[in-house]
């Protein structure tokens, strides 16, 4: 009786569902060496929207994409604040790391925005500054995770802005 009740999935839903998988891929655990920590999913997270974002900001014209960008922000990180509560953190730690991840999340974004513009070893630098990375061979794992994101960067640049708003985000790193 109740698969006629189907709530339908948000926009945001869909893309969210996309960006989450993306940053639980194994690869990042297995091959780039990353930690799996929750610190490190989150900071995934970040990195895969921010390019989505600045994706997103070339259509500043349009309000609709300016709508879309701030439901996008609301939702991912009501998403994170449930994800803390549920893990079992209280009340002021759950504020205080928002806030902190807020900030993260703001200067993820402003050096997304550069990325490009990087060098190898500045782009290695950033992505080292916010991601934990098992130190076992750490000179071929910042190389393989400055190329992961330098195709999906691309990958971004080459969407078009309503398919990132379908939630059609099918990248695939060989």
């Amino acid at each position: 009786m109740f698969k006629y009740f189907k709530k339908k999935q948000s926009i945001e839903d869909k893309l969210y569902n996309k960006i989450l998988s993306l940053s639980r891929n194994k690869l990042f655990y297995t091959r780039l060496g990353l930690s799996d920590t929750f610190q490190n999913r989150i900071i995934l997270i970040f990195l895969h929207i921010s390019f989505l974002f600045n994706k997103i900001k070339k259509n500043e014209d349009n309000s609709f994409y300016k709508i879309f960008y701030q439901k996008m922000f609301d939702f991912i990180f009501d998403k994170i604040e449930l994800n803390m509560r549920e893990i079992g953190y209280g009340d002021m730690t759950v504020n205080k790391n928002m806030k902190t991840l807020v900030k993260r999340f703001y200067n993820i974004l402003l050096n997304c925005e550069v990325y490009q513009k990087k060098d190898k070893d500045s782009k290695i630098g950033f992505l080292i500054k916010y991601l934990q990375l098992s130190r076992s061979k750490a000179d071929t794992i910042d190389i393989k995770l400055v190329d992961y994101f330098d195709k999906y960067q691309a990958f971004c640049f080459d969407l078009r802005p309503d398919s990132v708003l379908r939630g059609e985000l099918n990248f695939k790193y060989k």
